[in-house]
């Protein structure tokens, strides 16, 4: 089966075998996360959004995630509230305070993760619609699902190229900053326009934004799977609440 244009190929394969659920319930999972977790006073629903990620990274089998999810949160959360311990200095305090706010994005990503590699703009477009969001937050939703791989992808391949002629890597860095920075941005810029143009050219082909309301060939549908994710979320908030 060839991709869709504006389908990944990791994408459709990951939604094969994924616990299915509803884009409608995944965004309300992000919507919901990042407001708790955002919120004055968010960070004590952080452990609460770790293990909802986790969950779903597992319901994924996302195995790498899985691992790399509270590896990550636990040396972030270490820099954030172990490390001003250890060495108490007004630039420490500083490195801790963008810790502690990097810890509530980090919480929050492991959910978005799965938004992303789990859901195809398509389907994301036709749940949205369905919902009745109005069209300019469904087109632009559709248009950074898609884009937003792309642009990391691009920057793997520019990483690399400049490994490759010795000016990669925090070496590369710290010996030559501004070559770095300059080596490794414009060739980004560039390819983002280049591929902000092809999305666009491809979604108007595909008749996103049209005015015409197009008939989705497998419409979204709320299931059980939905109703069990949306009250671990719940219990989750629930017993945060309440601890």
């Amino acid at each position: 089966m060839t991709a869709s244009p504006l389908t990944l190929p990791g994408q459709v394969t990951a939604a094969v075998r994924v616990l299915r659920l509803d884009p409608r319930t995944k965004v309300l999972l992000v919507l919901s996360a990042s407001a708790a977790v955002m919120a004055p006073g968010g960070e004590r629903f952080i452990p609460a959004a770790l293990v909802l990620g986790l969950l779903l990274a597992l319901g994924e089998g996302a195995w790498m995630r899985v691992a790399a999810l509270p590896l990550t949160a636990a040396v972030v959360a270490a820099v954030a509230y172990l490390l001003p311990m250890a060495a108490p200095h007004p630039a420490v305090g500083v490195i801790a305070t963008v810790a502690a706010y990097a810890l509530r994005f980090v919480a929050v990503a492991g959910i978005a993760l799965h938004l992303m590699r789990t859901t195809t703009p398509t389907q994301l477009t036709a749940a949205l619609r369905a919902a009745r969001v109005p069209r300019a937050i469904t087109v632009s939703a559709a248009v950074m699902l898609r884009f937003l791989p792309v642009i990391v992808t691009e920057a793997r391949a520019v990483h690399d190229a400049m490994r490759l002629r010795g000016i990669g890597g925090w070496g590369g860095l710290l010996r030559h900053p501004v070559l770095s920075i300059e080596r490794f941005t414009v060739p980004l810029i560039a390819s983002s326009l280049r591929v902000a143009e092809d999305l666009s050219a491809s979604a108007l082909l595909r008749g996103l934004g049209s005015a015409t309301r197009p008939t989705a060939l497998h419409p979204p549908r709320l299931g059980v799977t939905d109703l069990v994710a949306v009250l671990v979320a719940a219990a989750l908030i629930t017993v945060t609440v309440l601890w």
